[in-house]
């Protein structure tokens, strides 16, 4: 009875499939597919074990061989006769057997097939080229290029193999059927490039001439003059560019055309006809494409001419240029800043001041100090101009002192142009004026980078009890700043005074506020480390476990004590874990505490016995999968998320929960496995038997 006749019998009793299927709720393990792909993967169901190797040792063997093979080839081609691969496998390995009769037959058949596929061709007449068969190669590229004339490929290898052969009449032959059909720049190039080979200047000359008028390029003209240029035909380059500006006349001018032209005229020599050609130039090319043009001529002029008359015009061109933008805009600094670069290329210093003066006038509108960053750098820029380029010490100072006055410092100010004035100074070796600003800045608008600089300067100097004054006031400034405090104290180490350095960390770690808090104490204990004082770094580090209960902290105590080398130093190692454990229990980041287990376990397994180390394995959590609710911002599920949890045997015995929901999973794990042994009887009955 098949499926139609069951499918009727359902029809007249509804019921029948119910009463098979008792339990309609999905299966508790779901089978996936991707699961089942990667099973098989695993286990290698789907790989075939290598064909074994044969070994062939009479004439019917081989023919045998042959034939079952030839008979594997037709049936794949006769499944799918468009798949060129086949074809090409087929007949590459009857070339392998030196049947080089049927290897054709084949790429025959398959060019019935396809004949626009290119690697077939391609296959067929590299075939009778590595069995030296030229004719036969020939009679192939010769249809190939009939066939498909566009496929340059085949043109490339038809010229070549001919050229191989030393035939340079037919490789010529078949470059001039490929012209005909007006291929693409390269395949003209590699035409001219054949005939130059062999020393035939007039018939490449004759190629270029139809190079030109195929492809009318400004760059192909320029190549022509060039290779004439090159073989020394310089009547015929200058005609040829002479030909190329009559054949784009004046509506299609372009730049480069001209600039080769110059080019090839001054290395003849010819300079005032470079001069014709640049200046008929850019009389008809507009401005903002003759942009090339006019550099070439600046620089030929440079070279040749009146350096300073092109140079005026060039420079008064561009200054216009600039002018006219900040009459637009007096506030747009950058145009300025190009502006100013022009002028101090090219004018005297009166002007360079002159136009420095103007820029400086425009001062931003709103004492805002964004406002002000670009502007601030025209006053560096004037000043470091009248110090590096005039050599004028007294107008440099008045410029730095005319900037210094124009700032609001109440509201903002800059440290670089008071570090700038400073150094200044100090270059003219005048110390106390250096002094007086850095000490005026630091009394008007008092900043980090201003007390760094003046204390860098005088440390330079050698002036520690200034630098201790400075310390002091920038304290007083920013008591919060813990580097400035790390700084002074190190100094004061340096100096070998180590009472007062040891006081200043005192001072700074009693402060109520600090930026970087950790990288404070952890210096100061480096500090009392490097003096040996071994009480007072434990002391320290006693006081820094009252205010922080830091996992870092512990380990880096613990540490220290297995590193202070002393006969009891693993015990109070292993002291500070205990220690550090118990502060832990309560901790709310469990990794904090793992990461202090996992560093104590590391320590027991290289200092400790066995009965520590088994003691620190006990104290080791398990890491458990969880699953929490989220929820969006508004309020709604989001959905679940797992996460991992770490249980410690310690907590464990204090929450009797944990034991029970150990005992639930217990019972549910023998729970599936009687389930599993029930759907499967035949597994019992045969256990039974046997």
């Amino acid at each position: 009875m098949g499926f139609f006749s069951f499918v009727v019998e359902g029809e007249n009793k509804p019921n029948a499939l119910a009463l098979q299927v008792k339990n309609k709720a999905p299966a508790e393990v779901q089978i996936t597919a991707e699961q089942l792909l990667r099973e098989a993967k695993e286990r290698e169901l789907e790989l075939l074990p290598p064909p074994p190797q044969q070994k062939i040792t009479d004439v019917e063997e081989l023919n045998d061989y042959k034939l079952r093979k030839r008979k594997t080839f037709e049936d794949n081609i006769r499944k799918n006769r468009t798949v060129i691969s086949n074809w090409i496998k087929y007949a590459q390995w009857e070339e392998s057997l030196k049947e080089i009769q049927r290897a054709r037959s084949i790429y025959e058949r398959a060019l019935d097939v396809d004949y626009r596929n290119v690697t077939l061709w391609l296959k067929y007449a590299e075939m009778e080229m590595k069995n030296r068969q030229v004719n036969h190669a020939r009679n192939i590229w010769d249809r190939a290029i009939t066939t498909l004339p566009r496929v340059n490929q085949f043109w490339y290898k038809y010229t070549y193999m001919e050229e191989m052969l030393g035939n340079v009449a037919g490789s010529r032959q078949v470059f001039e059927r490929w012209m005909e059909w007006q291929p693409e720049e390269q395949a003209w190039h590699s035409y001219i490039n054949f005939e130059l080979r062999y020393k035939e200047v007039d018939r490449a000359r004759t190629i270029y001439e139809r190079f030109v008028i195929v492809h009318p390029d400004v760059k192909n003209w320029i190549k022509y003059a060039r290779f004439e240029e090159k073989h020394c035909y310089f009547a015929h380059a200058r005609k040829v560019y002479e030909r190329a500006v009559e054949f784009f006349g004046e509506e299609h001018m372009d730049e480069h055309l001209y600039v080769a032209f110059a080019k090839f005229e001054e290395n003849q020599k010819e300079f005032e006809r470079v001069r014709v050609i640049y200046k008929y130039a850019l009389d008809r090319i507009p401005k903002q494409d003759a942009q090339n043009l006019f550099k070439n001529y600046t620089i030929f002029e440079k070279k040749f001419g009146d350096r300073r008359g092109i140079e005026d015009i060039i420079v008064s061109k561009r200054r216009f240029q600039y002018e006219e933008e900040v009459k637009a805009n007096p506030h747009n600094y950058d145009a300025w800043f190009d502006y100013l670069r022009l002028v101090e290329s090219d004018a005297d210093a009166e002007t360079v001041r002159e136009v420095y003066e103007r820029a400086i006038a425009n001062v931003p509108p709103i004492q805002e100090k964004r406002y002000w960053k670009r502007y601030i750098y025209l006053w560096i820029n004037y000043a470091l101009y009248e110090e590096l380029e005039v050599k004028d010490p007294d107008r440099t100072r008045q410029v730095y002192q005319a900037c210094i006055e124009l700032l609001p410092h109440k509201k903002f100010t800059f440290a670089k142009i008071w570090l700038l004035y400073a150094q200044f100074e100090i270059r003219q070796k005048n110390l106390p004026l250096a002094r007086r600003a850095l000490g005026t800045s630091i009394g008007k608008c008092p900043k980090n980078k201003l007390f760094k600089g003046y204390i860098e300067l005088e440390l330079q100097l050698r002036e520690f009890d200034r630098c201790r004054k400075l310390y002091e006031k920038f304290l007083e400034f920013a008591p919060e700043n813990c580097t400035s405090w790390i700084k002074f104290a190190e100094l004061e180490t340096i100096l070998g005074d180590i009472d007062r350095a040891r006081a200043i960390y005192e001072l700074a770690i009693s402060q109520p506020r600090l930026d970087m808090p950790e990288v404070l104490w952890k210096s100061y204990i480096d500090f009392e480390i490097e003096q040996e004082e071994y009480e007072k770094t434990r002391n320290l580090y006693r006081r820094l476990l009252q205010r922080t209960q830091h996992v870092k902290v512990w380990i880096s105590f613990a540490q220290f004590e297995l590193s202070a080398g002393k006969e009891e130093s693993l015990s109070r190692c292993r002291q500070i874990y205990e220690e550090a454990n118990k502060a832990m229990r309560n901790c709310e980041e469990k990794e904090e505490r793992v990461m202090l287990l996992e560093s104590w376990k590391t320590f027991e397994e290289e200092f400790g016995t066995d009965s520590s180390k088994e003691r620190i394995e006990k104290l080791m959590p398990e890491k458990i999968k969880k699953r929490r609710k989220l929820q969006a911002e508004d309020g709604s599920d989001a959905g679940w998320e797992e996460y991992y949890d770490y249980i410690f045997p310690e907590d464990t015995a204090n929450q009797p929960n944990l034991k029970l929901l150990a005992m639930a999973k217990l019972w549910k794990k023998q729970q599936q496995e009687s389930e599993a042994a029930e759907m499967d009887p035949d597994k019992d009955i045969d256990e039974s038997q046997s």
